[in-house]
């Protein structure tokens, strides 16, 4: 219990790889001075399309900065977005929403939801508070249902009551059909774009079977999907009017889309998703464009033979920004754009789960130039990372943690 006490309450200096984050030593954080931070061995012998797409030099951090854990008293955590006064709003897996403050305290279960089905990676999911939220109340969220022909990725919206206690209203406005009886691969995440429409990412369902829908137009699965707060295929979505397209995709060719964020300058959609052993990815979203999966990946199959025909390449199929392998398993990011940092300036902050740290990369010109392991020695499973009202980054884990990390 003492050991407990003290987490929370004790700011951590986090020691990674040799160095601190307490600012003892610098390095070149823009052009990546060091060796990979990745040092185990690939799991295929797959060349990448270009010069680093994969194991970037790494960087390290100069800046003296600190995590601290807020509290250890969530139960599995998965998405986290800020209220307007700074306190998080924070879903859980098996379908509780809960508002922490900045101090850490918990809130009970916020109650109204639609039942969601939590099993295997399935639960309550991604979220956001609306841009008027001040005025309107209004939340939006993602969640894995459950129907007569299977589970499939569902997205919600409803009203946070006066008293902060239960969604009023609550609907379910987009369903990403058809509905597989499988647990996995949900995708999950959920943006508002400047035009006040949601941007969400699902998964095409793990199996063999679905695999082929993340190619196919007429299907919700492997999509990053741009719909109105209605759920109605949003205005000048790249397939509206295409015989056999549903007018609500805006990207496809994804395996399980558990990332994405909006670049803090360009606008750019960017979005994390899982490979298979192997292969993880980060794209930078264009509308309209193909991913590529399960057609081209940089992994492999988990029992070890080649996925499909093996390749990595295809003209008319997107190439990731970059990817890993082994895996890291990324799942939620965010850029920064705070200032207490200027060398983390619209850096790509990416939560990883089996990878068990937060994936620091250093973007230029769309292309990753350095990347750092942040918090390696906490052993959590990073399941989102977001950028607070207050500029400080804030991280959930699997293991019921919530972290702060700004400048020492």
């Amino acid at each position: 219990m003492t050991n407990k006490i003290l987490l929370t309450t004790t700011s951590l200096c986090i020691l990674l790889a040799g160095f601190t984050a307490c600012g003892q030593n610098s390095a070149d954080n823009r052009t990546g001075a060091g060796s990979p931070v990745e040092t185990k061995d690939p799991n295929s012998e797959y060349k990448s399309a270009f010069s680093g797409q994969t194991r970037i030099a790494g960087v390290k951090t100069a800046t003296p900065y600190e995590a601290k854990v807020l509290t250890e008293s969530l139960k599995s955590p998965w998405g986290i977005t800020s209220l307007p006064d700074g306190r998080l709003l924070i879903t859980e897996k098996e379908g509780t929403m809960r508002i922490v403050t900045k101090e850490g305290k918990v809130s009970e279960a916020i109650t109204g939801l639609p039942k969601v089905n939590p099993a295997g990676q399935g639960g309550l999911l991604g979220l956001r508070t609306d841009p008027d939220f001040a005025s309107n109340r209004m939340i939006y969220w993602v969640f894995s249902e459950a129907g007569d022909e299977g589970n499939l990725t569902a997205v919600a919206k409803g009203k946070l009551s006066s008293d902060e206690k239960k969604i009023e209203g609550a609907t379910v406005i987009y369903r990403a059909t058809p509905a597989y009886k499988s647990n996995l691969h949900y995708g999950g995440r959920i943006l508002i774009d400047k035009s006040g429409n949601l941007i969400i990412s699902t998964g095409e369902r793990s199996d063999k079977v679905t695999r082929p829908q993340a190619q196919s137009l007429n299907s919700g699965l492997g999509k990053v999907i741009r719909i109105t707060k209605d759920g109605k295929p949003a205005a000048g979505n790249p397939f509206a009017g295409k015989a056999d397209a549903r007018p609500e995709l805006y990207s496809y060719g994804h395996r399980n889309v558990q990332s994405l964020a909006f670049h803090p300058v360009t606008g750019d959609v960017w979005e994390g998703e899982f490979g298979p052993r192997g292969g993880d990815e980060i794209n930078r979203i264009q509308p309209g464009k193909n991913y590529g999966w399960p057609t081209i990946t940089y992994g492999i199959e988990y029992a070890g033979p080649k996925v499909g025909e093996g390749i990595q390449q295809k003209d008319g199929l997107e190439q990731p920004v970059y990817y890993w392998d082994p895996s890291i398993s990324p799942s939620g990011m965010t850029f920064y754009s705070g200032n207490a940092i200027p060398e983390w300036k619209n850096n790509l902050f990416v939560g990883a789960l089996s990878g068990m740290h937060i994936a620091r990369l250093v973007i230029e010109n769309n292309k990753v130039v350095g990347e750092e392991r942040l918090l390696s020695d906490q052993y959590q499973r990073f399941r989102d990372v977001t950028q607070g009202n207050d500029g400080a980054l804030y991280a959930v884990t699997d293991q019921g943690r919530l972290y702060r990390i700004d400048k020492k």
